[in-house]
């Protein structure tokens, strides 16, 4: 536990603003500059680099903005790249009495990108929870979407493999283990993410850093269940996919994941979106954003020409 008490550091783009980093990372692999927004008196951090077209990038369980860095080392000369961190993970406070539902993350990402940044036009990235969350919001907002990059992830009620995950994550046996040994941000992360980066002690240090108590990997417990306890909020939200058919759509498929990438839902996602360009990354794992950034790039510069 010792990584965890490292003084803070305030490393804002505001500098007025006194707001304190709740842990360190190595600013090699995460050299921007902070920004936050307040909400009832809670802080959510987020990433905002470069001009241009807006592009959002989300996140799911167990991460942050951090599995965005390398998109956004890259994609920041030639567009505004914003990466948000969930409230009660990365950076960001946690609400009092927050239940981490989808439903509850889905209405802060529209504070923040409708309220606070006031974005009218932009391109989302999704993947893992990010999906159904990113996607609640673009659904809900479909005459500001310009494209959607979809990786690794679902928007429906969940079937098969995700639902034996799910069913095994609630057990108190394992929820148990995320809280009390932190097994989501760090076995099931390290073990999900590319060699080189799982051996890179200053990445791996920025996943499990940012849940340093019992109280603070709650929301990573509270994920895994959600995939079978949201499950009228994902019937509602397939029903609203339609919505983005005209919209420039790409797919990055992660393929060692056999679980959200499995070729049962590359097949529902293509007959949502059958004219969707499709990369297959057989080297790359869930956290496809981590594993291969590169793909990322490749899409979101397709789309940035077809919009200019």
């Amino acid at each position: 536990m010792e990584n965890n008490l490292q003084s803070q550091e305030v490393y804002n783009k505001d500098t007025t603003n006194n707001k304190q980093r709740p842990f360190i990372v190595d600013k090699t692999e995460y050299p921007f500059q902070s920004n936050w927004f307040e909400r009832d008196g809670v802080s959510m951090h987020y990433i905002d680099e470069g001009e241009g077209i807006p592009i959002v990038l989300t996140h799911g369980n167990p991460d942050w903005s951090f599995l965005n860095r390398n998109i956004i080392k890259e994609l920041s000369g030639e567009a505004r790249v914003i990466a948000y961190d969930l409230p009660g993970f990365g950076f960001s406070d946690t609400p009092a009495n927050y239940g981490f539902t989808p439903q509850e993350h889905a209405q802060w990402i529209s504070a923040l990108l409708f309220e606070h940044l006031k974005l009218d036009k932009f391109i989302i990235v999704v993947q893992d929870w990010g999906g159904p969350i990113g996607l609640s919001v673009a659904t809900s907002n479909p005459d500001k979407v310009l494209g959607v990059v979809i990786s690794n992830t679902w928007a429906w009620k969940a079937e098969g493999k995700m639902v034996e995950f799910s069913m095994y994550m609630r057990t108190p046996e394992m929820q148990a283990k995320i809280i009390d040994e932190n097994f989501f941000a760090t076995t099931l992360m390290q073990g999900s993410i590319n060699s080189k980066s799982s051996s890179n002690k200053a990445i791996t240090d920025a996943y499990s850093m940012a849940f340093p108590t019992k109280e603070s990997r709650k929301g990573t417990a509270v994920f895994p269940a959600e995939i079978t306890l949201a499950a009228d909020w994902l019937e509602e939200l397939e029903g609203k996919l339609s919505t983005l058919q005209e919209k420039p759509v790409e797919f990055i498929f992660g393929l060692k994941d056999d679980t959200v990438a499995s070729q049962d839902i590359q097949d529902k996602w293509r007959s949502i979106f059958p004219k969707a360009p499709v990369q297959l990354l057989p080297e790359a794992g869930h956290f496809t954003q981590e594993d291969s950034p590169e793909s990322f790039v490749f899409s979101l510069r397709r789309i940035l020409k077809n919009i200019e």
